[in-house]
């Protein structure tokens, strides 16, 4: 077999299931475990791969409510802001964006109240100039992978 394509097809293997042996994605690639294994190191040396971590569903934990924050702040102040939301363990992602915001947070909270707290202790900083809260009523597509284009030609 050649190897066009084997990064991709083993990331893609990967996303269909995180947990597979080295043995059992070298049979589904037609590869030797030790191809699989050099290559998948290469990939996670090259930050392709950034590890190995269950997908939770936080709803079912009780965090069912999803906060969508977005914050006009000074300009200098935007990497202390974005270290900030960061260090929040119940953001789940943080960005820097274009438009009329200049961060874009999102949050998982157990209720109302907690979200209100956070963001109302955020909201003391004096670099924030503006905000905006939305409150998610339906996920519909959530931390969502996709597979990687393979040309098999």
């Amino acid at each position: 077999m050649t190897y066009e394509n084997l990064d991709a097809k083993l990331v893609n293997a990967l996303l269909g299931d995180g947990r597979a042996s080295l043995r059992s994605l070298a049979e589904e690639l037609d590869v030797s475990v030790t191809t699989v294994s050099n290559h998948l190191s290469e990939l996670e040396d090259q930050g392709v791969i950034e590890g190995y971590t269950p997908r939770v569903d936080y709803d079912s934990l009780g965090y069912d409510v999803t906060a969508v924050i977005q914050l006009k702040v000074e300009g200098h102040a935007l990497p202390d802001i974005t270290d900030s939301l960061r260090e929040h363990r119940q953001m789940t992602s943080v960005y820097e964006v274009t438009g009329d915001y200049d961060i874009i947070a999102v949050g998982k909270f157990k209720d109302t109240d907690g979200m209100n707290e956070q963001i109302k202790t955020l909201l003391t900083d004096p670099d924030i100039k503006e905000s905006n809260t939305s409150v998610v009523l339906n996920s519909v597509s959530e931390n969502e992978q996709f597979e990687l284009d393979v040309d098999d030609t």
